[in-house]
């Protein structure tokens, strides 16, 4: 069996203690904050992040290019190794379109290597978890074809919830209006979304209150996750650790999952999402 190299791109939001102990390569997108550069491959400096987007600060993110993909692609090829790439949302950026374009470059060098590009439709830790799960098979010794048939059932149930603090952030990036924005403010609405079979971010229906915003991220589990003691949890959260930890604590206590996982959104997908988002990502029956 030839290697592979298992990569992804850091709108996964999978951590660097995770990427380095499960083998997975990390393609990393670029930010900014009030034009200055955010360091996408560090968590550290996230609550300065966080508190200059509280700030009114101007943010800027950019997908990774195919310039990025090909100099990774290569190094695996030379060293012999065949890739398989597990990408962030077409519908929500184009890094996946870079990693494409980058496989026809790299492949016109070495004509013998096998290059996969997988779009997980996924965003934040709903695509980390796709990534993990694939991560373990290649660990247990999966070979690529296994991991795809996998992936290809697997990723469309990989439910989305998540909810926003401020609607200002969806505001800016046009995912909802300014007088929804300005009335949800006034009113406390919290709305709840989720990432559709295509990949992109819905609005399913709002909350009021953060309270109730969180509880109803547990009810959409309770609702529609598959033998959640047999799988992995991810929460991820973008600066509000108290919040993710209340949820984490409802899931333990319902249904006893194999792990949960909780992580930090990072400045890539947290400039779109604002600072407060907590997303639940699970196994269910459908997205």
């Amino acid at each position: 069996m030839k290697p592979f190299v298992l990569i992804t791109d850091s709108g996964s939001d999978l951590s660097t203690a995770m990427a380095e102990e499960y083998g997975i390569t990390v393609v990393y997108l670029g930010a900014e904050l009030e034009g200055e550069p955010v360091d996408t491959k560090s968590l550290d400096g996230l609550k300065a992040f966080y508190d200059g987007m509280r700030a009114a600060k101007a943010t800027k993110t950019f997908a990774a290019n195919a310039e990025q993909f090909a100099a990774i692609f290569e190094k695996a090829a030379s060293e012999g190794n065949d890739i398989l790439y597990l990408g962030f949302s077409s519908a929500l950026s184009g890094t996946y379109a870079a990693s494409l374009i980058a496989k026809d470059m790299v492949l016109e060098k070495y004509p013998d290597v096998r290059i996969e590009c997988f779009d997980t439709k996924g965003a934040s830790l709903g695509q980390g978890l796709v990534v993990y799960y694939a991560a373990m098979m290649k660990q247990d010794g999966a070979e690529i074809d296994s991991i795809l048939a996998f992936l290809t059932d697997f990723a469309p149930k990989m439910c989305h919830r998540f909810t926003v603090d401020d609607l200002v952030y969806l505001k800016r990036g046009g995912r909802v209006s300014s007088t929804t924005a300005l009335v949800g403010t006034l009113l406390s609405i919290k709305p709840i979304l989720h990432v559709s079979d295509e990949g992109k971010l819905i609005s399913l229906r709002k909350a009021r209150g953060r309270k109730a915003a969180v509880q109803g991220l547990f009810e959409d589990m309770k609702a529609l996750a598959v033998n959640p003691h047999e799988h992995t949890v991810f929460i991820s959260h973008a600066d509000c650790m108290d919040d993710a930890k209340a949820l984490a604590d409802m899931i333990e206590k319902e249904f006893s999952p194999q792990k949960i996982v909780i992580g930090d959104i990072g400045p890539v997908v947290g400039a779109h999402s604002g600072p407060g988002t907590l997303a639940l990502f699970f196994y269910a029956s459908a997205r």
